[in-house]
């Protein structure tokens, strides 16, 4: 072929409807819409997205340009790496000030800790030598002014950066909440001419994803909290420039990798608007964020698990634009770190930064057709959210009445029915739990911050599970249920395998029988292993040849025995089964959380006797 054939040869240009067409071939007859699937910010999630779902306006389309989606920067991370701002805890200041000084060496580019009153004490002697060197990322709470006071006393002061900021919805209590904004906006302005480059006001919304909150209600709170902010600070006579230019947004980011970047995004196209109506400049429109991986979706079994969990989770963060990362350590749960699981999250962050070469591009989601519908779909919907928040008085009121705290309990309760149902996995938990796991140690109770939002972790109900499990094994009952086996291996193995699956996340043993094919093996089984649970496995024809007549049998000689059944007979078949002693069918659609529930209580109840 010639250089001039080679240039004007072109390919044929496939449609959306062949891309469908030619899909739906491997998937033997089902139509591609049946891959669609619902998020819990009620987003149709598509399989295939084209350029017809790219709806951008003029602006945008670059980073740096309004509306921000693409990042503040136009050289993103090439010229503004974000921070990594790993959360350091110690038992008292000297040992802080030793940990953070041997972070910095190690990777570490923000000063971020905990604050208790030992810290505070000794605020000074911790950040010496670096204070004006790295930027801070430190949530102050009630103990703001005091540390800003002991910082603006400082040489240098001038050139601390970074933030120690205070969300004061998250602190103050609504009865005394016009008061405190008196004191904060003058603290505010007083700390400005004193530390004029650091950022004190902030905006968490990681207490509503705690309490279990989609990404829309994140977005409406975040914009509501910043509206109130403004608010009360103009009133107080702070130029608007000042407010913004004061302003950090703190964010989760959770488990759903593609929801959580686009949510970084559109948190930025929705803060420009709100910027913009205000009468803010460009530069004024950006928002500054800090992120966190999920404490919510930290498991105490199987808790190595959690290293991907928060590896994905800031991988999203840092392709969602962040400007300060903290990576959760993977033994979280237990309130209190190590030096390796400080190393390993903070490594994280490097991997992705040097080995990952995620600090040498910029934007490398943009122009996605299905992050950019995603991002969009989030703006609108968490638009619409802000708008009747304001329209009940706002955050503060919304939080005082109760409504957002009713609104996002629907949805941890969706989360947790999907949980228990298994249609929301999590490794260790609730599939692939493994019996012989260690799990942390000392793990911390969920708990109910201001405003009565609860500080969730999904994990919990399965993990009050196995503690129940782990009482019965103490007290020298091991919780199993039997198996009955029905025929050959390749018969019964896949509901055999099932249950097993099925029963280990309530920390219960599954004791399977040999190859059962007829009611005196299934009896003769009974009476070796003498349990109380046992669970019919086979197949549906098995079922239809053999069940009744095993059921009858293992009632009449052993009444008390309660019988289960894996596998969902048809409509007509059930009453029969039930009528001869079957308890329950057990699916793949069943109740995990429920029937492992009671299988335990009942359990607990024998050993009483």
């Amino acid at each position: 072929m010639t250089l001039n054939k080679m240039i004007n040869e072109t390919f044929e240009a496939y449609t959306l409807e062949t891309w469908e067409k030619k899909s739906e071939e491997s998937l033997k007859g089902k139509s591609i819409a049946s891959l669609s699937k619902n998020t819990y910010e009620n987003i149709l999630l598509k399989p295939l997205y084209s350029k017809e779902d790219l709806k951008l306006n003029s602006t945008g389309q670059f980073p740096g340009q309004t509306d921000f989606r693409r990042g503040a920067n136009p050289a993103g991370y090439l010229t503004s790496p974000w921070k990594v701002a790993q959360r350091i805890d110690a038992e008292n200041g000297e040992e802080l000030r030793k940990k953070l000084h041997a972070s910095f060496e190690r990777g570490q580019t923000a000063i971020s800790f905990h604050l208790d009153k030992e810290i505070v004490k000794d605020f000074v002697k911790i950040i010496d030598g670096i204070y004006a060197t790295f930027a801070f990322s430190i949530e102050a709470g009630n103990d703001q002014a005091e540390v800003l006071e002991k910082l603006s006393d400082l040489a240098d002061c001038d050139k601390v950066s970074g933030y120690i900021g205070r969300d004061l919805l998250q602190i103050a209590s609504n009865d005394g909440l016009k008061q405190e904004y008196d004191k904060w906006s003058e603290m505010i302005q007083l700390f400005d001419r004193k530390i004029p480059n650091l950022r004190t006001i902030l905006v968490d919304t990681s207490v509503y994803h705690k309490a279990g909150a989609n990404a829309i209600q994140e977005l409406a709170a975040a914009l509501s909290t910043g509206v109130q902010h403004i608010q009360e600070l103009l009133e107080r006579g702070m130029p608007l420039e000042k407010i913004l230019s004061k302003m950090v947004f703190k964010f989760s980011i959770g488990a759903n990798f593609f929801m959580e970047m686009a949510k970084l995004r559109a948190a930025r196209v929705l803060w420009s608007k709100i910027a913009e109506a205000y009468g803010a400049n460009s530069e004024e429109q950006k928002m500054v964020i800090s992120a966190e991986t999920s404490p919510f979706t930290k498991t105490a079994y199987d808790p190595y698990v959690n290293l991907l969990r928060a590896g994905n989770e800031a991988f999203a963060g840092v392709l969602g634009g962040v400007q300060f990362l903290h990576v959760s350590p993977f033994n979280e749960p237990e309130g209190k770190t190590t030096h390796f699981s400080d190393r390993i999250a903070r490594n994280t962050q490097l991997i992705l930064k040097e080995e990952a070469h995620l600090k040498n591009i910029v934007d490398p989601a943009g122009g996605s057709w299905y992050v950019e519908n995603l991002t969009n779909e989030l703006a609108e919907k968490a638009w619409a959210l802000f708008l009747k928040i304001e329209e009940k008085d706002g955050m503060a009121s919304v939080l005082k009445t109760g409504w957002i705290q009713e609104q996002i309990a629907e949805v941890m309760k969706k989360r947790n029915e999907d949980l228990f149902k298994r249609k929301q996995s999590m490794i260790g938990t609730n599939i692939y739990a493994n019996l012989n796991d260690h799990p942390l140690q000392n793990v911390m109770e969920s708990l109910e911050a201001n405003h009565a939002l609860p500080h969730n972790r999904l994990s919990e109900p399965f993990e009050k599970l196995r503690r129940a499990a782990q009482r019965l094994v103490q007290s020298g009952s091991e919780p199993k249920a039997g198996l009955i086996c029905i025929g050959e291996l390749k018969e019964h193995k896949a509901r055999a395998d099932f249950m097993t699956g099925f029963l280990a996340p309530g920390g219960i043993k599954a004791d399977a029988s040999s190859n059962i094919d007829h009611p005196k093996s299934a009896l003769q089984f009974i009476q070796e292993s003498n349990l109380h649970h046992y669970v019919l496995c086979g197949t549906d024809k098995q079922y239809d040849e053999l069940a009744l007549e095993l059921v009858h049998s293992i009632k009449e000689n052993y009444p008390d025995v309660r019988l289960y059944l894996a596998g969902l007979p048809e409509e007509s078949k059930q009453a029969a089964l039930q009528q001869a002693g079957i308890e329950q069918f057990i699916h793949a659609k069943s109740n995990c959380y429920e029937i492992l529930t009671s299988l335990l209580s009942e359990m607990e109840a024998e050993v009483n006797e």
